[in-house]
This record gives C-alpha cells, sequence and structure tokens, in this order.
C-alpha cells in the first residue's frame, strides 16, 4: 500500500456510504493521530485499537451519524506520495469559511488547522474535512 492516510480515508468514506457503524483499518501511528484529530473536532466518535484473525494491529473505528446522515459530508486528501503539500502558518487553508477542518502534520504533532495557526507552526496538510 502507498498511501496509508488515503486508504484509511477510502475506507471511512465507502463505509459511510453503505451506513455501516463501524470500520477496521490497519494501525499506524500516524493513523491514530488523525483519528485523535477527527475524534477531537466531532467528526466521528472514537477509535479502539485491536488485533485481526491473523495478530496484526489493526483500528476499529466508531462513525458518527446524525439523523441517519452521515457527519462527515466530505472527506479529501490533500499532500499526497506524488505530490507533498507543504504550507506555511499564514497559508494553511480554512474549509469553507472556518465549517471544516484541514489536518495539518507539524513539528508539534498531527494537529487541526486552527490548533496550527495558534500554536504558530506550519507544515504538511493531510487532508481536509467537512
Amino acid at each position: 500500500m502507498n498511501d496509508p492516510i488515503g486508504d484509511m480515508l477510502t475506507r471511512i468514506r465507502n463505509s459511510q456510504m453503505r451506513g455501516k457503524s463501524t470500520v477496521t483499518t490497519p494501525a499506524s501511528k500516524l493513523r491514530a493521530w488523525v483519528l485523535d484529530v477527527l475524534a477531537d473536532e466531532g467528526y466521528i466518535r472514537g477509535y479502539e485499537s485491536g488485533t485481526d484473525s491473523n495478530g496484526h494491529p489493526t483500528l476499529e473505528i466508531s462513525l458518527k451519524y446524525f439523523d441517519g446522515t452521515p457527519v462527515i459530508r466530505e472527506l479529501q486528501r490533500v499532500s499526497k506520495p506524488g505530490r507533498r503539500v507543504y504550507m506555511g502558518v499564514k497559508d494553511i487553508p480554512s474549509v469553507r469559511q472556518g465549517l471544516g477542518v484541514s489536518i495539518v502534520s507539524t513539528p508539534k504533532g498531527v494537529m487541526s488547522d486552527a490548533n496550527a495557526r495558534a500554536a504558530n507552526v506550519g507544515g504538511e496538510v493531510l487532508c481536509t474535512v467537512f
């Protein structure tokens, strides 16, 4: 797999289209950090770590719905393995006039765009959520 974050985001999108309550993805620290930001911002209920039948570590993500529709309306990968997107603190985009969130990987950790602006750090824009 070339793009583990893109794979996780696609699994979340596909599960929400099918109305699933949970989705499982292979575990990694970066995926867990991205899920921490999604949970802090209220886009998912949370996640739990576990193992699959072969003993590989996994993350089970609990998706969030409101009146039967997914809370996440749009989930896009910005920085890809073929084209990394780095931005300074002044250039970090605000998604839908601040209604959405950009997830940024900074030297101080993975955080939302608002937290990155407050900490005055830029970095790699991983994805946008609305």
